[in-house]
């Protein structure tokens, strides 16, 4: 239907699966990426677990980082919390609400960089979603700043590492004051309906529900925003894509955002390591204790399923899918409404090697002719 907007130099391979020289096997193919993805034997690897597995055996880790029965109960239990029903009863009026707020700030000021917008919108809906419900003005930038398109690395060896060390103390220090500790003390008095309740149920402590908060931040909102700047790109760009979009209905909709996501998944590939032998579909058989790369990029390209690996697939597959296509389906719907929107030039793309995701930015839409010359 389209191609990509945004290059990951993914391409079509006769070797779907092949261990580098440094003992890493790829696997770059959509029924071998299923496979490995959907094995009960691998766990998580990469998105910071090397770090996570230092905290202290005490420390709750977030769900992410979980596997096995203990993993698969918890998402058993949560399910309740993503489901489409739910969604759609719980949900759809915020997004329609925060959507109408943002494309306001776009209409009274005739352009907008999208990027802030989205992202706006994904904070306020994952807030809803998690229970952040109590926190002080600012959560979106707070949040953003904890995500820059360039983060240092933390130490205790040089002025640069101190900086960022300190840089992201404060930051887990500002959520933590503003977001996490307002919302902790309203539920440990009286349970809600949201994930910090249930979070408080399972026992964990205030430090333990922020650590779980910013990994949502990570793994929701920001991948969120992103998409919905990746869809806007296309339907700014093809005529005939955004009059099929303006002219179907919400199922049809939905059926061009799915593709959209095949196309521009925002993490480009996820890691694994095999506990027990693990045997692809084509019979290729990975050892135990092996590290595996699953290629989301070039799994992609596989036409066969929509949108094929985006959200991962098996145990860790993302609860939030459908949450994610419905808050940008709402969005894009209005702002493709205001006639004459249009993006002033294509967005900055960069990427994040450490996590295999891309952000865009400088990404301006503008509703008023008066605005060309930006």
């Amino acid at each position: 239907m389209a191609t990509r907007r945004i290059d990951r130099a993914a391409t079509e391979t006769v070797c779907p699966a092949f261990r580098d020289d440094d003992g890493v096997w790829h696997v770059r193919d959509l029924a071998g990426g299923r496979a490995v993805l959907r094995d009960t034997e691998t766990v998580q690897a990469g998105l910071g677990v090397e770090t996570v597995a230092k905290l202290p055996s005490s420390f709750r880790r977030p769900v992410l980082y979980w596997d096995g029965p203990e993993h698969r109960e918890y998402r058993r239990q949560t399910a309740r919390f993503f489901t489409p029903r739910r969604v759609d009863t719980e949900y759809r009026d915020l997004m329609h609400r925060v959507a109408d707020r943002e494309i306001g700030v776009l209409r009274a000021a005739g352009r907008a960089d999208l990027s802030e917008l989205s992202f706006r919108l994904a904070v306020d809906v994952a807030k809803a979603v998690i229970g952040l419900t109590e926190s002080r003005p600012g959560t979106a930038r707070r949040l953003a700043r904890f995500f820059p398109e360039k983060l240092g690395k933390p130490g205790f060896t040089s002025p640069r590492g101190v900086y960022w060390a300190a840089r992201i103390l404060y930051l887990w220090l500002a959520i933590h004051v503003r977001d996490v500790r307002p919302a902790v003390r309203v539920r440990t008095r009286r349970r809600q309906d949201d994930l910090i309740s249930h979070l408080l149920d399972e026992g964990a402590g205030a430090g333990e529900i922020l650590s779980e908060c910013i990994t949502v931040a990570a793994a929701g909102m920001v991948t969120t925003r992103e998409f919905i700047c990746a869809a806007a790109w296309h339907l700014c760009t093809d005529d005939a894509l955004l009059a099929a979009y303006r002219a179907g209905d919400e199922l049809a909709r939905f059926a061009i955002l799915h593709e959209l996501a095949r196309l521009e998944p925002p993490l480009a590939a996820l890691k694994r390591r095999t506990t027990a032998p693990v045997t692809l579909p084509g019979g290729t058989v990975i050892a135990a204790g092996e590290r595996v790369d699953v290629s989301i990029a070039a799994a992609n390209l596989d036409q066969a399923a929509a949108p094929g690996l985006t959200f991962g697939d098996g145990p860790h597959r993302c609860p939030g899918a459908h949450l994610a296509i419905q808050e940008s389906d709402i969005f894009l719907t209005k702002l493709f409404a205001i006639e004459g929107v249009r993006l002033i030039a294509p967005p900055r793309v960069a990427f994040n090697d450490a996590f295999g995701s891309y952000s865009l930015h400088d990404m301006i839409v503008s509703v008023d002719d008066r605005t060309v010359e930006a």
